[in-house]
């Protein structure tokens, strides 16, 4: 499995992001998707998933401001981010989860948001 992140930058508090991941290979394994973030200085924590059922989670962080859905035809996951803080500045990283719990990871793509 292959993943592709992308759709970082560097916004004003407030403002929003949409972050999209595009998987390819043996994505029939995949079970879940998920979105990860690593600020500096702290580990990485997972901010929001969904399962190939539909089921989404969130972090409580970001409950209510940022929301992830797929594209089952595109073959890509989203994380839709709004009203961004500061305290989001990351390194945000997708991460692909087979039935068998292997861990899938895609590079990372920046998100700085500032005041």
């Amino acid at each position: 499995v292959q993943l592709q992140a992308s759709g970082g930058g560097l916004v004003q508090a407030g403002w929003s992001l949409r972050l999209s991941c595009a998987a390819s290979g043996m994505i029939f394994s995949i079970n879940a998707m998920n979105w990860y973030r690593q600020a500096p200085g702290k580990q990485r924590e997972l901010v929001a998933g969904i399962t190939k059922g539909g089921t989404t989670n969130y972090a409580d962080s970001v409950k209510g401001r940022f929301t992830i859905s797929g594209d089952d035809a595109k073959k890509t996951v989203y994380l839709q981010m709004n009203s961004l803080e500061p305290e989001d500045t990351a390194v945000y990283y997708c991460n692909a989860r087979s039935l068998r719990l292997n861990n899938y990871w895609g590079q990372g793509t920046v998100v700085t948001v500032f005041s």
